[in-house]
């Protein structure tokens, strides 16, 4: 837990780090005196001033940061100094110094999915088990034991990337098309699928077992690879990593998912579970804890299993030389921005419901749990992270950049500022249109807890 909220608390430093750097960067070029370059808000843990008279600050909440500029608007400039201050600057310098924590924000993003990309891609090939009638999938002749190889023309190596590219069809109406490989077959075959707004206002969750597809999984033995410390329910029980579940309440247990099915559906309800250890057989009493879970109690027993042996036919495995990486790195940032701003304005238009927006503690929750599924989630969830914190800031919301870039530009356009009074007026409304949003993300975070 303690190491979970430690790399949250780093990823978020950072992020908020180099949105700031982008501004203090460009700010430094254009001759801006930066009076003070902080990492979070509230009290300050560390101060060092450095030789331009910057102040570099480390604050007590890690949720922000904040360059602040010598400005005449903000208070009397010393003669001397006034080159040197953010509004005398001209227009153009103004927007660049603005915009370059957003662009800081896209540039780390395609950093850390070159990072990815290096390390090497592999994933289990999205390849159907089952399909479910009457769903859009279920239109096309797709048939089980397929893999999807394209959705509406975007590429799918892997169940992350068909997610991903079914997200940018949420509320959608129209004819659209998936590419397949057949079992036992070299060659793709394509198919058609009608949407009418889909899933529009919906809570947009499963979106794979929504478009009608069961991912094929490898059969796994129900053999235990480690037992979580603390107290959980499966320690209480007795199990002991090497056991093998044979069956619970006597019924025999096939697979790892089997099992994994009887104890979601048994939050605090005692089972007879039976296992293999060393050769022999043995009865344990284990009553799964119960968690809320899209708002249904749900059993958990704190057990991991040992990963099947997949061959390279159930994997698809792509390897990226240095340009191949940063390429990936690109494509990847394109999209998810694509995906986020296509999402603000479905939002907007009611196709995609408020429930959806998060605030920390959903941040937090799939930090958490993108850190315990290994190096390269976690990667990924910061990369996305980068991408939502730089759209979010170019919104044309006063208070934002977005905001500030928009009455540069109208000035650009004017060759005149707008007028303090409608400025002032403007982020009072935009204040009040942020803290709405921050309320409404809280109460969801709540909500799912």
């Amino acid at each position: 837990m303690f190491e979970n909220a430690l790399s949250i608390i780093i990823a978020l430093g950072v992020l908020i780090t180099f949105h700031e750097f982008g501004h203090y960067y460009v700010a430094r070029l254009c001759g801006v005196k930066v009076l003070r370059f902080s990492v979070g808000f509230g009290k300050p843990i560390y101060t060092y001033t450095a030789k331009s008279g910057t102040e570099f600050t480390l604050a007590m909440i890690p949720l922000g940061g904040y360059v602040r500029m010598l400005d005449g608007r903000e208070g009397n400039v010393p003669e001397a100094l006034k080159s040197q201050a953010f509004n005398n600057k001209n227009v153009w310098q103004r927007i660049a110094i603005v915009a370059a924590g957003p662009i800081a924000n896209f540039i780390l993003a395609i950093v850390v999915y070159a990072a990815v990309a290096g390390m090497g891609l592999q994933a289990l090939a999205p390849k159907l088990a089952s399909i479910t009638d009457n769903s859009p999938l279920a239109q096309t002749q797709i048939e089980v034991g397929a893999e999807i190889t394209q959705v509406n023309g975007v590429r799918t190596h892997s169940w992350e990337d068909v997610n991903l590219a079914l997200a940018d069809l949420i509320g959608q109406t129209g004819r659209y098309s998936v590419r397949y490989l057949p079992a036992d077959s070299t060659i793709e075959e394509e198919g058609d699928f009608t949407l009418n707004r889909w899933l529009a206002g919906e809570e947009p969750s499963n979106l794979i077992s929504r478009f009608g597809a069961e991912p094929w999984r490898p059969r796994v033995v129900p053999t235990i690879a480690d037992v979580v410390d603390g107290g959980g329910a499966a320690q209480t029980a007795g199990f002991k990593a090497g056991d093998t579940v044979l069956a619970i309440n006597g019924e025999k247990v096939v697979d790892w998912q089997s099992f994994v099915v009887w104890v979601q559906k048994s939050p605090a309800a005692q089972l007879n579970v039976l296992v293999e250890r060393n050769g022999q057989q043995q009865t344990l009493l284990l009553t799964p804890a119960s968690r809320e879970l899209d708002g249904v109690a749900t059993g958990f027993a704190g057990l991991a299993v040992a990963p099947p042996e997949l061959s390279s036919e159930d994997l698809r495995t792509r390897e990226f030389g240095f340009w191949g990486s940063a390429v990936y790195g690109v494509q990847q940032t394109w999209q998810m921005t694509t995906l986020t701003v296509s999402s603000i304005g479905k939002m907007l238009q009611g196709l995609i419901s408020l429930d959806n927006l998060s605030g920390p503690i959903t941040i937090a929750k799939v930090a958490s749990a993108s850190a315990d599924s290994g190096l390269q989630s976690f990667l990924k969830f910061v990369a996305y992270l980068s991408v939502s914190l730089g759209v979010l800031n170019l919104l044309p919301i006063p208070m934002l950049d977005g905001g500030h870039l928009l009455f540069f530009g109208i000035e650009a356009v004017r060759r005149k500022p707008v007028s303090e009074r409608i400025q002032g007026f403007a982020y009072r409304i935009g204040a009040s249109l942020l803290f709405a949003m921050m309320a409404v993300a809280l109460f969801n975070d709540i909500a799912r807890l």
